[in-house]
């Protein structure tokens, strides 16, 4: 078959290769491809036939369609065979086996092939361009973009990015600034996914923490150049943000190259932010430190840290207390946030307070211990008492039995004696009395 539209065609495949990087290559395999299934879908080929190919040259654009056949010995089957005997008609080389691949010119298939050519070569351009964006705003994840306003219903913001648009969702947008038709604003790309139809979607935002480092990164030279890091960023998008710098190099003031000379450098970024605060601390390796450099503005008293648990206890001035926690917490809650630390603040008073209930306490517990101490002692010297009366009472006791032993002892020996003298006073009158009476 003769080539359709051939120099059109060819003109048009070099051209898109030349000015939008649209390979040749891929657009003549993809050209076939499509004329292989515009043949099966107009000339009733069963579309799961696998033996139709169609060939273009990609410097002539000569066309050929064939239809490839295995050479079998007889019954063959017409779209998929051809006997021994046909092939041979063609190369005498063929045998039982082999693929002969038979050129076929069907009728009118040329005005189908320019159709089909038309409307491959316009898809797969608009296929390529897709993906070429995808690839391109994919690069750009993490980058600060600008647009123009195209919708603003206040739930969802589109901006026209040039090749794309991108959409802001309501989190992404910050609650205080409001957004206007042509309006022409910056945000940071947070996404970029394939939509419908693989076209490709960016997720905007202006609430993204991020967002703040890439517009330090933009006004402040020596964070650009890797002089100056940001090391952490916390925010409450529209109304303050925290942001610790740190240098190595110490002749390199990271806090003042942030603000600028009268405050010009971090002047610029709150504008780009409609006004929203930032206050720019020193990072440092040192818990306490760092802690008190995130409190600010507020003046720090002291900082107790326990490492384990990554409390910090702060001691505040009285009149720096309200400053220190800031409007509904903010301020002890961004710097939570920025260090990585529990804490707790308290003023100057409080601790004062706390100290002397905790002496007052330290000093009613020692007085009790000191009178549970002394009932112990009189409940033992009562018992010891008890005990020493019990001995006693028993000594007595003992002491009466034998003083009554003793006595009853010493009441017998005497009754012995009495009766021992009564019995020999018996005896000496009887003597006398037979004295008397012999003399008589």
């Amino acid at each position: 078959m003769k080539s359709i539209d051939v120099k059109e065609l060819i003109e048009v495949m070099d051209e898109l290769e030349k000015e939008r990087g649209i390979s040749k290559d891929y657009l003549v395999s993809a050209l076939e491809e499509a004329l292989v299934k515009a043949y099966k879908q107009n000339f009733d080929v069963d579309e799961n036939v696998d033996n139709v190919k169609v060939t273009i040259d990609k410097n002539t654009g000569e066309m050929h369609v064939y239809s490839s056949r295995e050479v079998v010995d007889e019954l063959p089957v017409p779209e998929l065979e051809i006997t021994l005997e046909e092939a041979q008609k063609i190369d005498k080389r063929y045998k039982v086996g082999d693929i002969v691949n038979i050129e076929i010119i069907p009728k009118d298939f040329g005005r189908i092939a320019a159709q089909t050519a038309k409307q491959v070569v316009v898809q797969k351009i608009r296929e390529i361009e897709k993906e070429m964006v995808f690839t391109e705003f994919n690069d750009k994840k993490g980058e600060i973009v600008s647009g123009l306003v195209q919708k603003a219903d206040g739930k969802i913001v589109v901006m026209d990015l040039g090749k794309l648009e991108g959409v802001m969702p309501l989190k992404e947008q910050i609650p205080t600034e409001t957004y206007k038709v042509n309006d022409k604003i910056k945000g940071y790309v947070l996404e970029v996914e394939k939509g419908l139809k693989g076209t490709p979607q960016v997720v905007v935002s202006r609430s993204h923490p991020d967002f703040v480092r890439k517009l330090f990164e933009f006004e402040i030279p020596e964070i650009y150049e890797g002089l100056i890091e940001i090391k952490s960023i916390s925010r409450d998008p529209g109304s303050r943000s925290k942001v610790a710098v740190y240098s190595k190099d110490e002749n390199i003031d990271p806090v003042g190259s942030c603000v600028g000379q009268k405050g010009v450098r971090i002047q610029n970024i709150i504008n780009e932010l409609n006004g929203e605060k930032i206050d720019v601390i020193e990072w440092s390796d040192e818990p306490s430190i760092y802690i008190a450099a995130a409190l600010l503005p507020a003046q720090v008293m002291a900082v107790d840290i326990k490492e384990d648990e990554k409390f910090a206890q702060v001691i505040v001035p009285d009149d720096q207390l309200s400053l220190a926690i800031g409007k509904s917490g903010q301020n002890a809650r961004l710097a939570a946030k920025l260090t990585n630390w529990k804490i707790d603040i308290k003023s100057e008073s409080q601790i004062r307070e706390i100290l002397l209930s905790q002496m007052e306490s330290e000093n009613n517990d020692t007085l009790e211990q000191d009178n549970v101490t002394e009932e112990d002692n009189l409940t033992e010297n009562k018992e010891k008492t008890k005990r020493t009366t019990k001995k006693e009472k028993k000594e007595k006791e003992v002491e009466e039995n034998i003083q009554e032993e003793k006595t009853d002892k010493k009441s017998k020996t005497s009754k012995d004696k009495t009766k021992k003298d009564e019995e020999k006073e018996e005896k000496t009158t009887k003597r006398g009395r037979k004295k008397k009476t012999e003399e008589n």
